[in-house]
């Protein structure tokens, strides 16, 4: 980064070097790379830390810096996109796919969940998590709730637990017929569960996407995925599925 002058600058200062800061990033770092220090920083750019912070303060909430524990301020990935359209969509787990099976255990679903797949509040379903990840990053986690109904050809001999048995509820659910699907998108905070998945502290705003995926007249399936906040932005149009973009020259749908 070389340095500027900010005295003369019709703006806060710290607003001037937030826009110095941020065309540095795009030219000078890569994803993942530590930023010098504050002092170096403040040093650098002839302004007090004060002033630094406010910048970087707001660099992070636009998702383009991370503070991550025990490693330092780091430049962000580019933000995953978050598509809310109407077309019909696909499974989960079919091509293209960016997702990443975990495992796969059974479970009492929530009460919430259990109503949209209507079954009884206490019957079990197969709960497959997988994860997401961009730049070597987590960026959301995923549980797929199925009821055994909806893949009731599944064995346990052919997959008995973990990644290979979330394989094995994806397989046997792209053997129904996708109607369409629905989706609804809100802002929340992490739970604990959440935050250790996501390499975020307990209370992080992230996005929570649910989505209900219909076949032969009924919910086949639904899944609740929490995307980090700070590196998800939500985009509209046709397009059913979640894009990543990884230049401000891409757009999404």
């Amino acid at each position: 980064m070389g340095t500027t002058q900010l005295e003369t600058a019709p703006e806060p200062k710290y607003w001037h070097l937030k826009t110095v800061l941020s065309e540095a990033l795009d030219s000078e770092f890569g994803v993942g790379e530590i930023l010098p220090n504050e002092r170096d920083l403040a040093a650098r750019f002839g302004v007090a830390r004060a002033t630094l912070r406010q910048a970087l303060e707001q660099l992070e909430l636009e998702g383009r810096l991370q503070r991550r524990r025990g490693v330092g301020t780091t430049v962000a990935p580019p933000r995953v996109g978050v598509a809310v359209g109407s077309a019909q969509g696909t499974w989960p787990g079919e091509v293209g796919d960016a997702w990443q099976p975990a495992d796969c255990a059974p479970a009492v679903p929530p009460a919430d969940v259990a109503r949209m797949l209507e079954t009884p509040g206490d019957e079990q379903v197969h709960v497959v998590r997988r994860t997401r990840v961009s730049h070597g990053q987590p960026v959301a986690a995923e549980l797929l709730y199925v009821p055994t109904s909806s893949v009731d050809e599944l064995s346990a001999i052919d997959a008995p637990s973990g990644p290979s048995r979330a394989r094995g509820v994806l397989r046997e659910l792209h053997r129904l017929g996708l109607e369409g699907q629905d989706r609804a998108v809100e802002l929340g905070s992490a739970r604990a569960d959440d935050a250790k998945a996501l390499d975020r502290l307990p209370g992080a705003p992230v996005l929570v996407v649910t989505t209900r995926f219909f076949a032969e007249g009924r919910t086949a399936a639904v899944s609740v995925a929490t995307y980090r906040a700070d590196t998800c932005r939500l985009t509209f149009g046709d397009e059913g599925g979640v894009e990543i973009h990884h230049g401000p020259e891409s757009r999404a749908s």
